[in-house]
């Protein structure tokens, strides 16, 4: 057995958009481990990576061996970033095969670590939307309606009840975004408003409700944080972590369009129903995934989600640095310096015409 010369780290989910980012993020005071099925695409040398797939019992043992092996017995902080999420909104096993009893797995198999923390990343939309314009806390009632969250809210219950004496912080996070976009509905909006497609002006509920959002790398430093202060934290803490501003949707369209087109883009509220008929019309004609609103999307339009994260900054002395409307103006530019490498980043085929004239 190897012991770690310092405190150690395991991250789950390493190689997703936020694993990444944390994966490194300079940590001089800490080794790095990270549980994954695919090996790390960029600076390999900063982690030790250990082939995990938290849907088997055999393959998380192995992999929680193999840490102890190299590791020792103690974590300073697990970071739990591995769960399922298919933002087209259909129904799938993955979510309570991956998130749900991937995250009860890895936990049994941590009863035999000494574990200073365990944080998991959780969404801000397992909370119930707000009514009027009232602000969302952790002490808010939660409201999880489709399976993303439902998952989330499923797995939140499993680490209360089944974390033993590790402590647990849980991260109800907003959208996640940075200068490349990497946030589907921004990037599907910039989208439609860059191509001036026709329901690019159509929006099914309410163009003032705003949802919550937060940058990638004021999310890497409350993570950051959480792990620096472990050992001051309570035995079971909730955080919300979003920036104050939130931005609505119509004004959402508005920054896009001047950025893109140099004046405001009207937003035109039409019934959920017409949107419903319009996205099955557009698929139908199409076979673009791309093309409209996805339904689930429709169905949670009016959804409106003023989150506060005092608790973050009175705990931990988080502020977020950056905001999404001052971070717009950067990916329409890298949109434009290179549409083909922003489409396929944001998870998006590159329309005909672009490919046409490049």
């Amino acid at each position: 057995m190897r012991h770690a010369a310092q405190p150690v780290i395991l991250i789950t989910g390493s190689e997703g958009l936020i694993g990444d980012a944390i994966v490194n993020w300079e940590y001089p005071n800490y080794d790095i481990a990270s549980f994954d099925i695919a090996r790390p695409h960029k600076r390999p040398e900063v982690q030790d990576f250990i082939d995990c797939d938290l849907t088997s019992d055999e393959s998380v043992n192995r992999a929680l061996e193999t840490l102890r092996e190299r590791h020792g017995n103690k974590i300073a902080s697990v970071v739990h970033l591995a769960a399922y999420y298919d933002f087209s909104g259909k129904p799938s096993p993955l979510y309570r095969k991956l998130t749900v009893e991937g995250t009860r797995r890895l936990l049994h198999g941590l009863q035999s670590f000494e574990v200073d923390q365990f944080v998991f990343s959780s969404t801000h939309i397992v909370m119930k939307p707000a009514e009027n314009d009232e602000m969302i806390t952790e002490a808010s009632p939660v409201g999880a309606e489709w399976d993303y969250p439902k998952s989330k809210l499923a797995t939140e219950k499993i680490i209360r009840e089944e974390r033993g004496a590790i402590p647990a912080v849980i991260l109800r996070i907003g959208g996640v975004y940075n200068e490349d976009g990497h946030t589907v509905p921004i990037a599907q909006q910039i989208a439609r408003i860059y191509e001036k497609r026709f329901e690019s002006y159509f929006f099914p509920g309410n163009p003032s409700a705003a949802q919550a959002f937060v940058h990638l790398d004021d999310l890497v430093d409350l993570v950051h944080k959480v792990i620096e202060s472990r050992h001051q934290l309570g035995p079971y803490e909730v955080l919300l972590v979003a920036e104050p501003d939130q931005v609505s949707y119509d004004d959402l369209q508005d920054i896009i369009g001047k950025e893109i087109h140099g004046a405001e883009w009207p937003t035109i509220q039409i019934p959920k129903l017409v949107a419903k008929a319009g996205a099955w019309t557009l698929d139908k004609l199409s076979g673009d995934d791309d093309s409209f609103i996805k339904p689930w999307m429709i169905d949670r339009a009016d959804d409106h989600y003023p989150v506060s994260s005092e608790r973050a900054r009175e705990l931990l002395g988080w502020v977020p640095k950056h905001r999404l409307r001052d971070t717009i103006p950067g990916m329409v530019r890298r949109l434009r310096e290179n549409p083909q490498r922003w489409y396929e980043l944001n998870g998006m085929s590159v329309p005909e015409e672009m490919k046409a004239k490049k």
